[in-house]
């Protein structure tokens, strides 16, 4: 029997595929950081009331604390595996988790708001570079049987990290480590990370794209400042008082696009690389699936953290009691998160589908629990959670595949990582626009007297027929898809 190997390019020898111990080290070094990644998009939503009673953050700097974090993983997407092809996935891997540990300490020691949402977005983009280089390194370096476990792998660990997160947030905030408070849901990160980063550097093998590839950066730079043109009024729009200049950096998103259009096709004229072949939004299953992952992620992007404001500041609940009141939701997703995957290949479009659909239930039975005025008990809000989170487990590791399935196989590369990416500015943009309705709502009851209770349940309700509605939108543009999941085989 003989041993798998891969050559690198240039000629050289054939080098030995990684599997069993030594796969094992190497998947233990790389899944550490994207547990960590993973696990920084969601602790901060249960730890944000502390965040901003401790730092005096306004509503703006809350929404910029989990809006800057995606946008800017997903501006880290654009080229983060494209440099990694480039100058080698080991480096750039190493040198993405090191920034993100700076980055995380830069968070703990966060003097004000400003400094804590410039490291979140720090944070944001050296995820960004590294995450690519995860499924960079167990493609090119693992044996098949090898690569197999560890993709399996990688979906436990990112059903684990949504688990972790709200609960660990809870804990950490509660325990007060050090008297640490919410700080220590970041200086966390430091130790594991260093250790990681010492696993690595001594294990990882290294490892580059056989071809030659260019990096468009100022592509890359066009879509990142689209996206904050369009982010930036809505996210301050109520701080600077509606001005007509704040509509004006609104409309301005439109041409930015647009010039990032015009540069991809010209790229393509010329033969090279684009980071989005524009032939692609002419494929029906593409352009749907990029329509169906703004609203389905805009839908779920703000619900963690407006819920836990909520659940701390109007239901007066403890962080440890919101974790857990979270809990459920993530379990939910678990459960159903192995079907989903296992059944994807049948029944993908179905799945995703009764996903959605589970997703709108969810928020429509939170509307009556919370729409009384009354405390709700544990498990009136636990009961609709667990039944978002068994849809969430239907629809969100599946996505991806079921829409690539649509795409020309030379192109699915490239589809995949549009796809990641706006996944990441539908979640920044429903944080943005539901915020906007949250907060508004919020001051308005506020104004008029109302309880903390009141207030807060109102401003919730207030944003859950939108999420119900986002996600019946994107159940209805589902139809568009492919029946099945792509398979890919390598």
């Amino acid at each position: 029997m003989t041993t798998p190997t891969r050559r690198h390019s240039g000629g050289a020898a054939p080098v030995p595929l990684l599997s069993g111990r030594k796969a094992a080290v190497v998947l233990a070094a790389i899944l550490t950081a994207s547990f960590m990644e993973l696990l920084d998009a969601t602790i901060v939503s249960v730890a944000a009331p502390a965040i901003a009673q401790d730092l005096g953050a306004g509503q703006a700097a809350l929404q910029w604390m989990l809006a800057g974090y995606t946008l800017s993983v997903g501006a880290g997407l654009i080229t983060g595996g494209r440099i990694g092809d480039l100058y080698g996935r080991r480096r750039v891997f190493l040198l993405g988790l090191a920034a993100f540990t700076l980055a995380s300490a830069g968070c703990g020691l966060a003097p004000n708001p400003g400094a804590l949402v410039g490291m979140r977005v720090a944070q944001g983009l050296s995820g960004g570079l590294m995450i690519p280089q995860v499924f960079g390194i167990i493609r090119a370096s693992f044996d098949p049987g090898a690569r197999a476990r560890a993709l399996g792998t990688y979906g436990a660990v990112l059903g684990l990290a949504s688990v972790a997160g709200p609960l660990l947030g809870g804990l950490l905030v509660e325990a007060d480590l050090f008297t640490l408070g919410w700080r220590a849901i970041f200086w966390v990160n430091v130790p594991i990370a260093i250790i990681a980063l010492i696993v690595g550097a001594r294990a990882l093998p290294e490892s580059r794209s056989p071809g030659r590839t260019r990096l468009d950066l100022t592509g890359a730079v066009l879509a990142a400042i689209a996206a904050v043109l369009l982010l930036l009024p809505l996210i301050q729009g109520r701080d600077w008082g509606w001005p007509w200049w704040g509509f004006a950096i609104l409309a301005l998103s439109v041409p930015a696009a647009a010039l990032f259009l015009v540069r991809q096709r010209r790229l393509l004229t010329r033969g090279a690389q684009p980071i989005l072949d524009p032939a692609l939004l002419r494929v029906r299953a593409f352009a749907g699936g990029l329509s169906v992952s703004v609203l389905f992620f805009g839908a779920l992007g703000s619900f963690f953290l407006l819920l836990s404001l909520y659940l701390q500041l109007g239901a007066g609940r403890t962080t440890l009691e919101t974790g857990l009141l979270i809990l459920p939701y993530a379990v939910g997703s678990i459960i159903t998160s192995g079907i989903g995957v296992q059944f994807a290949h049948r029944a993908g479009r179905a799945l995703l589908v009764c996903g959605a659909l589970l997703l709108a239930a969810c928020q429509v039975v939170l509307l009556l629990v919370i729409g009384d005025g009354g405390q709700p008990s544990y498990w009136g809000l636990a009961t609709p959670l667990f039944v978002g989170g068994l849809g969430l487990g239907l629809t969100a590791p599946s996505l991806i595949n079921v829409v690539l399935a649509g795409v020309p196989a030379e192109d699915a590369g490239g589809a995949g990582g549009v796809l990641t990416t706006i996944t990441q500015i539908g979640n920044a943009l429903g944080v943005a626009v539901l915020g906007v309705v949250f907060f508004t709502q919020l001051d308005d009851a506020l104004t008029d007297g109302a309880s903390s209770l009141i207030a807060y349940g109102d401003a919730l309700t207030a944003i859950l027929p939108w999420q119900a509605a986002g996600y019946i939108a994107a159940a209805a543009l589902m139809f568009v898809l492919p029946e099945h999941a792509h398979t890919a085989h390598e």
